[in-house]
């Protein structure tokens, strides 16, 4: 079984399953894919994904603001955050942190809106997904700082190796996507060989990103299988192996999220 371990299902682009998100889940489900983490990226999808974690056994969401879509010149409250989080299927904080790359002049709102959402991570001991983009000092003094009592998750990596370990240190996992396939991604590929088999989680980051050789087309779940393959030949372990190992990571990453037992 394999789990995508970070979604947007509230923004895919259906058309090749007739736009149905029944149709694309169950084809993902058809390629081994039990499980699916629906991501919240702001104040107006949080509903969103709620309900679809609801009506799916098979997801289960996150709730949070995205560095890019918080409001201008405001942080979310935290009081907020607290009662969006306050819900069964809500596993996880996020996705939160920092992104320089669009916005580094947003840089002290997007670090204060992070601050907020680690504290509600020390509040409500569920893990945090981080979005971290051209920020790797900031983003990591601000972990530290923070020293959650739980791990979180460091989605969609593209940072170096350097990065990586740090997070690491400080009991962080790496999730690799779609990227990792890409050509001009070498370097990726070198902190994918040495990210510890126990640390690893593999997503989609759907409907963005897809892996060759669907590169050009909007992502699906159901291709997280395609980033796994590769990721197997790339370790130099067999897809059942990287499969098996990914899944349980998540399982322990996420213990209130309701993976069918391997």
């Amino acid at each position: 079984m394999l789990v995508d371990s970070h979604c947007h299902l509230d923004r895919l682009d259906l058309s090749a399953r007739n736009g149905s998100l029944d149709e694309a889940l169950q084809a993902a489900r058809e390629r081994g894919v039990g499980h699916f983490l629906c991501i919240g990226v702001s104040a107006d999808n949080a509903a969103a994904v709620k309900g679809i974690a609801e009506r799916y056994a098979d997801v289960d969401c996150s709730v949070g603001v995205h560095p890019l879509d918080l409001a201008p010149g405001a942080a979310p409250a935290l009081d907020w955050l607290l009662a969006e989080l306050d819900h069964p299927n809500v596993v996880a904080i996020g996705e939160t942190g920092l992104d320089y790359h669009y916005e580094p002049e947003a840089a002290e709102l997007q670090q204060e809106a992070f601050r907020l959402h680690l504290q509600a991570a020390q509040i409500t001991g569920k893990p945090v997904i981080v979005h971290t983009r051209e920020a790797r000092a900031d983003t990591l003094q601000l972990l530290r700082e923070a020293a959650l009592p739980q791990a979180g998750v460091l989605h969609c990596f593209t940072e170096d190796w350097a990065m990586a370990k740090a997070a690491l240190d400080l009991g962080f996992y790496i999730s690799l996507s779609g990227i990792v396939t890409f050509r001009n991604a070498e370097a990726l590929r070198e902190v994918a060989k040495q990210v510890p088999a126990d640390r690893l989680l593999v997503e989609t980051d759907s409907p963005y990103l897809a892996p060759i050789p669907h590169r050009g087309k909007p992502n699906l779940p159901e291709y997280v299988r395609d980033v796994a393959e590769y990721l197997a030949l790339l370790r130099g372990v067999s897809y059942e192996q990287l499969a098996e190992q990914t899944s349980a990571n998540f399982q322990r990453l996420f213990p209130l999220a309701r993976v069918k037992a391997l």
